[in-house]
């Protein structure tokens, strides 16, 4: 694959040959390693006072009011 990609780029332009570059440096940059932490959820049930006080529309209206305070 790498040769193929090599002799493609090859016969390029130097112009469109610096453009693959450019995108392959830009693709390198965007790649992450991906997380392996597990994911929290200590938060779950944190709520559950207001279970039978808020259906989840007005749970979720004061959940707003309570982080712009």
């Amino acid at each position: 694959m790498k040769s193929q990609i090599a002799e493609t780029v090859n016969h390029l332009p130097p112009q469109l040959q610096k453009e693959v570059e450019d995108f392959a440096l830009f693709l390198t940059r965007q790649e992450r390693p991906s997380s392996t932490r597990k994911l929290r959820q200590d938060w779950a049930g944190a709520l559950k006072e207001y279970r039978e006080a808020f259906m989840s529309v007005a749970l979720q209206k004061k959940a707003l009011e309570w982080r712009l305070e």
